[in-house]
């Protein structure tokens, strides 16, 4: 297996790079740089540059508006993405919303949404994780009950990222109670203007509001709200959640972080000598850069696979993916938290979600306790680490 790249893919590399060096706009590439939040109309901001050049959509094909990339191609995108640093693509639209879309939607619900989704012209959020059913998705108990023409929804959502911005949900609500768990379970669009439907902020461990509570009291969904058949929620849930596993390692981040690292380290004065010699520091280092290469070369024989079977089915080998990706992403937080040392003591909400631009201390430090305690959720969102152990047992050692 050759895992180098062809002369076109890097020619597609230098392309990318190319437009990130000189579109990317200087605020949001410092923004994200130090581990800062961005606005709703940054985010939006950079989702109309993106569009402009028909990369906004990455993972759709070209009769839908994307750019039609190989599996290789989106990794590549993803990568150097990362490492520009640039912001991210809002994940809960175009790419997943949009993606279930195109192969399960309706054809008014395509052309409802499709065209607005890559700019943000609709704001996506998913609606999944429960109380009590969040790595057991299949376990949620809000319900969808019919009454005529719509959808009676009734329970509550946790963990509901961006839902204070969002127009829409994408939800999973239990419709069948008295079949097995997984087929009881449909796929709606919930407007998020509906009546009865209330978003409450949890406020997590860095002090900042990226998540909600939702709630639904007597929420009336419209039946052509409804994405494919009653009941098979789950299996299109399962698509969405196979269809990006390729980039889900986020080793360009990583890679991104360790390079950041090694230049404040060499700033940092730690018992007379800058951090950068410290012999205990360099060694970290270097066992953080070798287990990056053994997952950047993981990524890329799952990605030859990928091309190989034109993605039909998610190799179950990338939960690999998932789950030492998080690990490494946990430990490059705690690297730059390491080199803020004392500096990173104040806490500094305010300048974290932008709302000022004074800090204690140099602004490279203000964000890195913070992001070091949101990062620890990064091994339980999108498939806990223990989800994906046990993945990896059943399906390649066939315990």
């Amino acid at each position: 297996m050759d895992l180098r790249l062809t002369d076109e893919e890097l020619a597609f590399r230098n392309e990318i790079r190319a437009f990130f060096r000189d579109e990317l706009p200087a605020d949001l590439r410092q923004k994200v740089a130090l581990g800062r939040r961005l606005s709703k109309p940054e985010l939006v901001r950079w989702h109309h540059i993106l569009h402009k050049r028909g990369w906004a959509a990455p993972t759709w094909p070209r009769e839908w508006g994307g750019p039609g990339w190989s599996a290789v191609q989106l990794y590549i995108f993803t990568e150097e993405l990362l490492q520009a640093p640039a912001p991210p693509i809002h994940p809960q639209g175009a790419s997943q919303l949009g993606s279930v879309l195109i192969a399960m939607g309706s054809d008014a619900q395509k052309k409802q949404f499709l065209p607005y989704l890559p700019n943000l012209d609709i704001f996506a959020c998913q609606g999944f994780s429960e109380p009590g059913a969040g790595s057991d998705l299949a376990a949620l108990k809000t319900r969808a009950e019919r009454e005529g023409d719509h959808y009676v929804v009734n329970g509550q959502k946790l963990w509901t990222s961006v839902a204070h911005w969002a127009d829409w949900m994408y939800a999973l609500v239990r419709t069948d109670p008295a079949v097995k768990k997984q087929k009881g379970i449909t796929y709606l669009m919930i407007n998020m203007r509906s009546p009865g439907l209330t978003v409450k902020p949890v406020i997590t461990l860095d002090g900042a509001h990226h998540t909600n509570e939702t709630f639904f009291d007597n929420v009336r969904v419209p039946i052509e709200n409804r994405i494919g058949e009653e009941n098979k929620g789950w299996d299109y849930a399962k698509y969405l959640l196979g269809h990006e596993r390729v980039t889900i390692a986020r080793v360009g981040q990583s890679k991104g972080r360790i390079k950041r690292a090694k230049g404040l380290a060499a700033n940092v004065v730690v018992d007379g000598k800058p951090l950068s010699e410290s012999p205990r520091f360099r060694e970290k280092l270097a066992e953080i850069e070798v287990e990056l290469k053994a997952l950047e070369i993981t990524n890329m024989r799952i990605v030859d696979r990928a091309m190989k079977n034109h993605g039909a089915k998610p190799d179950p080998k990338s939960s690999i993916l998932k789950l030492k990706g998080s690990e490494l992403q946990q430990i490059t937080l705690e690297v730059l938290f390491e080199v803020a040392g004392p500096l990173a003591i104040a806490r500094q909400t305010e300048y974290l979600e932008g709302e000022t631009e004074e800090t204690i201390g140099p602004d490279w430090a203000a964000t890195s306790a913070q992001n070091y305690y949101f990062g620890r959720a990064v091994s339980i969102f999108g498939g806990s680490s223990e989800i994906q152990r046990n993945i990896l047992a059943k399906a390649v050692l066939g315990l």
